[in-house]
């Protein structure tokens, strides 16, 4: 068994029995009196564990907590996590961390999180220092974030949490106005390093999905939210294409095939989780399919993905520029078409 296998059996072992000697504790890990000597000062200099051992009883337990603590006037009994993980999972929560960190320029989520974070790193290494090396050797990059005022994000977690509703000042950009809503919030989303907040609009009667670092002001309210079904919720607005999924709209398919250089970056993507793919014979000039299991270099790419608002499945589409080509869907064609016309439009010669 791993470290993390051997201190969760030793604190099943101190708080099922009581008291266990050096020598049953050995027995029961399997392992030699050096190895069984450093997991005990481990738990107890890194974990806190309050393991102490007894001479009478010549055997090793968890020392009572003090006079008070119950009442909460004392010091409070430490005790060993009640979360354990293996080591790859402790690998993958703290790279998890580091995302979080990343996406939270004013460290809200961290700070909420720092005490299970310090546990995990605790339960990593040997010492500090190769706990801080593992994080220094995680780098998460981010691009175009949209940054949201930390005072928001923690009202609105909160008002999810405690299913109230909110009063939001909303700044639309299409019209460049601010509206005041009443809104109870559903889920909270984070897409492409931007938050966005899905919610029943009170206001419209509907659910609407609300860029966080569009709010101007939240105020929570004292009333209960209003409860939209899981379901319903996704189907109302994650059944197109991004975050512009919803609306209302009738889902339309785009079908689009990619050039054979930018297939072999494409067929590894998830563009929608009910994406439909398939490989295509021959150079980019032959229209034929071909399914079949090996794909050659100059295989092209053929993609279809649901949309009901085209805008974002638009600037997708063009930062593939001419490695790609919309077929089929003529409406779809023409604004792509006008697009890359506007644009060249505006490098003359």
């Amino acid at each position: 068994m791993d470290r993390t296998e051997r201190f969760y059996k030793i604190e099943l072992l101190l708080r099922g029995r009581g008291c266990v000697s050096f020598a049953g504790l050995q027995a029961e890990l399997a392992v030699s009196p050096a190895t069984l000597k450093r997991d005990l000062q481990y738990l107890r200099d890194r974990m806190s564990a309050p393991i102490v051992y007894d001479a009478l009883e010549r055997g090793y337990h968890f020392a009572p907590a003090r006079a008070g603590a119950a009442a909460g006037t004392g010091t409070a009994r430490h005790e060993l996590p009640g979360l354990w993980f293996s080591e790859n999972e402790i690998h993958a929560l703290l790279t998890m961390h580091q995302l979080l960190a990343g996406l939270d320029d004013d460290g809200v989520l961290a700070r909420h999180l720092q005490p299970l974070m310090e546990r995990l790193q605790g339960m990593l290494g040997p010492d500090v220092g190769t706990a801080r090396e593992l994080m220094r050797r995680i780098k998460v990059m981010v691009t175009a974030r949209r940054r949201v005022p930390s005072q928001h994000f923690e009202l609105l977690g909160s008002a999810l949490l405690q299913r109230r509703r909110l009063r939001l000042v909303y700044f639309k950009r299409s019209d460049r106005s601010s509206r005041e809503r009443e809104v109870s919030a559903q889920r909270l989303v984070n897409y492409r390093n931007t938050w966005y907040l899905d919610a029943w609009c009170h206001s419209s009667d509907g659910l609407r999905r609300f860029a966080l670092d569009a709010v101007q002001a939240a105020t929570l309210l004292e009333a209960k939210a209003k409860n939209v079904p899981l379901r319903e919720l996704e189907a109302a607005l994650d059944a197109g294409y991004g975050i512009y999924g919803g609306g209302g709209a009738k889902v339309k398919w785009a079908t689009l095939v990619f050039s054979a250089d930018a297939a072999q970056w494409v067929s590894n993507e998830e563009w929608h989780p009910q994406q439909k793919a398939r490989w295509l014979a021959g150079g980019d000039g032959d229209a034929g399919g071909d399914e079949s299991g090996a794909r050659p270099a100059e295989r092209r790419y053929e993609l279809q993905v649901p949309y009901s608002d085209p805008t974002e499945l638009a600037m997708d589409i063009l930062r593939h520029g001419d490695s790609v080509v919309v077929t089929g869907d003529k409406a779809l064609q023409a604004l792509i078409g006008q697009r890359l016309r506007s644009a060249a439009a505006r490098y003359p010669g």
